[in-house]
């Protein structure tokens, strides 16, 4: 493998949020030199971690230290892989998992909103659940939330 697709790997694996941060501390011998263990891998590099304190008995500490990574990392990526297997090695999505602001109750305001007064602006909309609620909604994220719900009708419909 060339310089080129290892840049090109290395890109990728930037890209997708698998890179190593810290690839240069990796100092097991299994990544010295061989091309098929890439030691800017972090998917790659947690599971020979794992596998060697499995199934080669290194002590945590050790292996943590070996692999470039902390000892709760260890212990993480351990539990997230005993719990989905080798994607509970890729790294989670950041941020927030759902509109965790337009609650249920929120939406169900909304909705009562717009059977009154159809006609409600999405900027209008988020004043009111202000007003109400005393919460500051971006007009995006109500417009967001709306969109979501019409999707979720819609598939329910067919």
């Amino acid at each position: 493998m060339g310089s080129g697709s290892d840049d090109t790997k290395r890109d990728e694996l930037q890209r997708r949020g698998t890179a190593h941060p810290h690839p240069e501390r990796v100092t097991d011998p299994l990544f010295d030199g061989e091309v098929f263990f890439d030691r800017h891998d972090a998917v790659q590099v947690k599971y020979e971690m794992l596998r060697s304190v499995q199934l080669e008995g290194r002590p945590v500490s050790q292996a943590a230290v070996a692999f470039g990574f902390s000892r709760p990392t260890f212990y993480e990526a351990r539990r997230a892989f005993e719990q989905h297997g080798m994607p509970g090695l890729l790294p989670a999505k950041k941020g927030p998992r759902r509109a965790h602001k337009l609650s249920d109750e929120i939406m169900e305001f909304v909705d009562e909103r717009l059977a009154v007064e159809p006609a409600l602006s999405i900027e209008a909309l988020a004043e009111l659940i202000g007003a109400h609620f005393g919460l500051s909604v971006h007009p995006r994220s109500v417009r967001r939330a709306l969109g979501r719900r019409r999707s979720k009708k819609n598939r329910g419909t067919r």
